[in-house]
């Protein structure tokens, strides 16, 4: 019985002690989930959480009630003085109860609107493609294969882009799933290929980025990139193609294309000089210069950036509020500013996949390709 007796109090405090631990961790968590809160919980919940943490942080309210005219500040003092003695174990268990309380209810809310005006589209593998709130959204979903566009992707791609072009959306957006924007172009599109297949994968692969960027000079309405992650190659060069950029702090971009015994394409011969002047663009396109997203805007290639940490909600919030505009309006005005130079761009589009079409078929591309598989496979 003694020894029962002994026992039993020292679990108890054992327990005790580790409930304490993960509600100091919770609490802090439940700190962090507050701020990523999208919707204004109201008045009376943000005094109930404001009194919460002074009491968990710092016990018993003490400090002198502020004068009636003081609005604010008393009724602070008031909601923290009337927890009395609740003790900060209490307060902390409390407050992260209330915070879970509203993250759930927000997830709820969300899922519901979601629900009721999201429509996904159907007949994808390798993209989600989604329109809510007059914006269709064309999301790179190979998060696994850093977004790499393989020949499945392109076409689907240039399909998703002709149903936007034609639905009722005002906007439409491309961006990716995951870490990565997009890594560019899938290099296994070049490997097991036969010896006597190289001239038709080069004919083909010309002729299939034609149409695809094609598509992209042709499109009707804003086209609008948002760049969650590193872009490289191709998904770089169409960012001259697209009528804003934002991009996220901690996106990338970088044209490998001498380095892969290749040449620009998407245009980027063109627009990049435009965009950036000649000795900018020539560090880009020739030298593979790799820009951070700071640089990029600086150079005129991304509109703005955001901090990687409120990246989604607020490009979100402003593409909803573009896709409230005149449809019509947005688009007779797009295609007007698009018309100047269409018959130039597509000129440029169709002398890249030439001129790419040769790289493609010379020893320099193929040694190069071989030798970026061989460093790969060594890391």
């Amino acid at each position: 019985r003694r020894a029962q007796a002994v026992c039993i109090p020292a679990i108890h405090l054992h327990m005790t002690a580790a409930t304490m631990q993960v509600s100091q961790k919770d609490f802090e968590k439940a700190q962090e989930q507050l701020k990523l809160l999208k919707k204004d919980p109201g008045n009376e919940t943000k005094l109930k959480l404001y009194a919460l943490f002074k009491q968990a942080t710092e016990g018993r309210c003490s400090s002198p009630k502020p004068g009636m005219l003081d609005f604010v500040k008393k009724a602070k003092w008031d909601a923290w003085n009337s927890l009395g003695n609740l003790s900060q174990d209490n307060a902390r268990e409390k407050y992260t109860e209330l915070v879970s309380s509203l993250v759930s209810a927000e997830s709820a809310d969300q899922k519901k609107d979601a629900s009721l005006g999201e429509s996904g589209h159907d007949g994808y593998e390798t993209i989600l493609v989604t329109t809510k709130n007059h914006i269709t959204k064309i999301m790179f979903n190979r998060p696994d294969k850093k977004n790499a566009i393989n020949r499945k992707m392109y076409r689907e791609i240039i399909r998703a882009l002709e149903e936007a072009g034609k639905d009722d959306s005002t906007i439409a957006v491309i961006t990716g799933n995951g870490d990565y924007y997009s890594s560019g172009n899938d290099l296994s599109n070049f490997t097991n290929i036969q010896a006597g297949e190289v001239k038709k994968m080069a004919e083909d692969g010309a002729e299939l980025l034609k149409e695809f960027v094609d598509h992209f000079i042709d499109f009707p309405k804003p086209l609008i990139a948002v760049v969650n992650g590193p872009a490289i190659g191709i998904c770089v060069t169409l960012l001259g193609l697209c009528d804003i950029v934002y991009a996220s702090d901690r996106a990338t971009f970088h044209c490998p294309f001498s380095q892969l015994g290749q040449s620009p394409e998407g245009c980027s011969s063109y627009l990049f000089p435009k965009i950036m002047g000649s000795a900018k663009a020539n560090e880009i396109l020739l030298f593979n210069k790799k820009l951070t997203a700071a640089e990029a805007c600086a150079q005129g290639l991304v509109t703005e950036v955001f901090p990687d940490r409120t990246f989604q909600r607020e490009v979100w919030e402003r593409l909803e509020a573009y896709a409230s505009l005149p449809k019509n309006s947005l688009a007779v005005s797009k295609q007007m500013l698009r018309s100047m130079e269409k018959e130039k761009l597509h000129a440029v589009n169709s002398k890249e996949c030439e001129v790419l079409k040769e790289r493609w078929l010379s020893d320099e591309c193929l040694n190069a390709i071989v030798s970026f598989f061989q460093k790969k496979s060594k890391l």
